[in-house]
């Protein structure tokens, strides 16, 4: 086997792997910035510098770590770079103060606190149709469930999400409201609906 076709195994074969990884990397990006546009970007940015650095990288190693220590050095990067500056000649006269970040940090446990209390199949469908962006179908297959079930897993997940967040039932420490048995609704009762 020539160099050149030794090469072109090595490179269809880094690209297959990278595409196998894309939606983990989502997932991470997601979680690092909160934002889906500023996600996708990393996850642009990560792929990016990946492929224009492949040839750093040593085959038969952890490619997925490797991609992933890219991501988190591109998310810290732009963080620096995003970082506010002063000019010194006009620090004492302008006031220093930055708008409070601390609501997007709240919603965001809100949230996470909320997703948790979904049923597992509820999660796995938001997550693949929402985040993934798949189609029923796929889900209902990668699922082993019908599409009918698909499309009642995530109709359920976004209802009791929305309740849940609206009633604001995530916060109360003592656990009034609804029961957790009563948010993870057997799949079975739909057919009884």
């Amino acid at each position: 086997m020539s160099t050149q076709t030794k090469q072109d195994d090595g490179s269809r074969d880094f690209h297959e792997q990278l595409k196998t990884i894309l939606p983990r990397l989502r997932i991470y990006a997601l979680s690092l910035t909160r934002d889906r546009d500023q996600a996708e970007d990393l996850v642009h940015d990560t792929v990016i510098k990946a492929l224009t650095g492949r040839n750093s990288f040593q085959p038969g190693t952890n490619l997925a770590a490797w991609l992933f220590r890219i991501q988190r050095n591109e998310f810290i990067s732009g963080l620096r770079r995003r970082r506010p500056t002063v000019p010194v000649d006009t620090a004492i006269a302008e006031s220093l103060s930055h708008p409070p970040h601390q609501d997007s940090g709240l919603v965001m446990r809100e949230f996470m606190s909320a997703f948790g209390k979904l049923a597992a199949a509820q999660r796995e469908a938001l997550l693949l149709a929402v985040l993934e962006g798949l189609p029923y179908e796929t889900i209902a297959e990668h699922t082993g469930v019908s599409v009918g079930t698909v499309k009642s897993r995530i109709s359920r997940a976004r209802d009791t999400l929305e309740r849940l967040l609206l009633e604001g039932e995530v916060r109360s420490p003592t656990g009034a409201g609804r029961t957790s048995a009563s948010l993870h609704d057997d799949d079975s009762s739909v057919a009884a609906r």
